[in-house]
């Protein structure tokens, strides 16, 4: 009885944990957010980065340079080599909801016994890990896309965090027109006061626009489907795509910590492997991978016998009953190829080489040149989140196939707040430096673009009436904005004089404030694009030091 109780003691104090890491991350995902009085620098949440190992290797490989902060996941692998895959199965709040996931849809007893056991497609992430790391040391970092906090972080700001905030909003909306009640007890005395509490202290957009991302929907979809894969087997993503776990995987590959099993006390019933999260038993009381194996513990819970626990055994000391990944080396030189042909087919794009310029790739300030930008961004979402404006959205085909997802700033959703809480917030979250924080000064000294108008939609130019809505909004303080006057004649032959605007090339930052006011909203008068950028000297500029274009036989930034 005693050996019972400290066994269920074990697996519901890990359960304990994992819900409070998983509180923990979205309690710092929700407490990133602008506050008008005191603004937010928001670096709480860089703790969950700060511990996974793949964000700090592959930083490494594609940029060659690792912000200080990132080191701390050395504890990671250091705890992974003693005690195997533990933060799998205790820490990552991405494997929370899957374990989550697949208890709420777990198969019935045949198909838990089938699916519970070891199978050969488990060694596909060790394989997508070394295809990746391949194209991460040539600069290509598509794994991060996979990376279980980068998955959960993007999804979460993109995805859930607007979807539950326009549920919460929409309830509050529908009670306030039905308003229900009995007599004077009205439902909107709830609802409201709730409703302003959370948009004040739990969502963060008190006096702001609504959070909107385009293609936030696909990103919360594919999350969903992920989930919905624990139905054929438990902790799919854990077990088959994680490319995190696999490293770590690699890691465990002769822990302190083993699982021992008394074998002349066990039946074979073969509970332990049913309950197995991480699938990491190879036979029913017998053989045990620990590269699998997620510390779980479930294992020795279910033993009725009390035949099956865990020990300390001296390092690298070799054990019958444990197991490895059998990774062919067919199958290691084909991922190794696939790592290449992936990285070589995103240099094969112009715009990948330097050659063009989309218009549309409006990077936040603060931003590093786009090949390193491309080498350090994760693509995980915590800029856009604590934009002020909503304005940094997720990219689609702006930044090519290596930036799907990074962010772009999209002036018509949200402009660039010209001083953002005296600093740059997408700067003080970016947990790699793809984003440099920036001060207050050299933020408005930073050009992200140039705006241009198009004189056949704008009104002074096309319609012949006044319309300075751009030049008054402009935040620049001298203006980067100003009008002349023009003699226009009118259809009657009738002649006046109007304001015509104009732009200033040298003062024109592209925050695009002047495209999110103006009076079209199809498709504004006034528009900005990637021109003029700071971060580029070989982009073509308007600016008087003259940075051209690269000619043949010069230096290539993107080489």
């Amino acid at each position: 009885m005693t050996r019972l109780r400290s066994v269920w003691t074990i697996a519901r104090t890990r359960r304990v944990v994992q819900i409070g890491f998983l509180v923990a991350f979205f309690a710092l995902l929700l407490g990133t957010h602008w506050d008008p009085e005191a603004p937010q620098r928001s670096e709480r949440l860089l703790a969950f980065f700060a511990i996974d190992p793949l964000v700090l290797l592959t930083t490494l490989l594609a940029a060659h340079h690792v912000p200080a902060i990132l080191f701390w996941s050395l504890v990671t692998l250091g705890v992974t080599l003693l005690f195997g895959r533990v933060f799998c199965g205790w820490v990552c709040p991405l494997g929370t909801c899957h374990a989550v996931a697949s208890r709420l849809l777990r198969p019935g007893l045949k198909q838990l016994r089938q699916s519970g056991r070891w199978s050969s497609g488990q060694s596909i992430k060790y394989y997508v890990l070394v295809a990746f790391l391949l194209a991460a040391a040539c600069g290509l970092r598509w794994i991060v896309i996979l990376d279980p906090l980068v998955l959960l972080t993007r999804t979460a700001a993109t995805g859930i965090y607007p979807a539950t905030y326009w549920a919460a909003k929409a309830t509050r909306n529908s009670v306030y027109q039905a308003d229900p009640g009995i007599g004077s007890a009205r439902l909107v005395r709830v609802t409201d006061p709730t409703f302003d509490w959370l948009n004040r202290h739990v969502f963060g957009l008190e006096g702001l626009r609504d959070p909107v991302y385009a293609g936030g929907g696909l990103i919360l979809t594919l999350f969903v489907i992920t989930l919905g894969l624990n139905a054929w087997r438990p902790r799919f993503w854990c077990r088959y795509v994680c490319p995190t776990g696999a490293l770590l995987g690699l890691c465990s590959w002769r822990p302190l910590l083993r699982r021992s099993v008394q074998s002349d006390n066990c039946n074979q019933c073969d509970l332990c492997g049913m309950h197995c999260h991480g699938a990491a038993a190879i036979e029913p009381g017998g053989a045990w991978n620990s590269m699998e194996c997620l510390g779980c513990m479930d294992c020795r819970e279910s033993c009725r016998r009390g035949s099956l626990g865990f020990t300390l055994v001296r390092p690298l000391r070799r054990d019958p009953q444990l197991a490895s990944v059998d990774l062919s080396k067919r199958g290691l030189l084909m991922s190794a190829l696939g790592g290449i042909a992936l990285w070589g087919s995103s240099r094969i794009h112009p715009q990948s080489r330097g050659r063009q310029y989309h218009p549309q790739l409006v990077r936040p300030p603060g931003s590093r040149a786009e090949p390193e930008f491309l080498k350090r961004c994760l693509a995980c979402g915590l800029c856009m989140k604590v934009c002020p404006t909503g304005g940094l959205q997720p990219s689609w085909g702006e930044a090519g196939i290596d930036g799907l997802w990074t962010p772009v700033l999209k002036p018509q959703i949200g402009h660039c707040d010209y001083d953002c809480g005296n600093e740059n917030l997408c700067g003080r979250v970016c947990p790699t430096q793809a984003i440099l924080p920036l001060t207050l000064e050299e933020k408005h000294a930073t050009k992200i673009g140039l705006a241009s108008f198009d004189t056949t939609r704008c009104i002074p130019y096309a319609y012949g009436r006044d319309c300075m809505v751009c030049e008054e909004h402009c935040p620049i303080p001298d203006k980067a904005i100003y009008c002349l006057e023009v003699e226009v004649t009118d259809r009657d032959g009738s002649r006046r004089t109007i304001k015509q605007p104009h732009v200033d090339p040298e003062k024109c930052t592209g925050c695009g404030f002047c495209e999110f006011v103006c009076p079209f909203k199809d498709r504004p008068a006034i528009r900005v694009t990637s021109a003029n950028e700071s971060r580029h000297p070989a982009d073509p500029t308007l600016r008087p030091e003259g940075n051209q274009p690269i000619l043949p036989g010069e230096a290539d930034p993107y080489a």
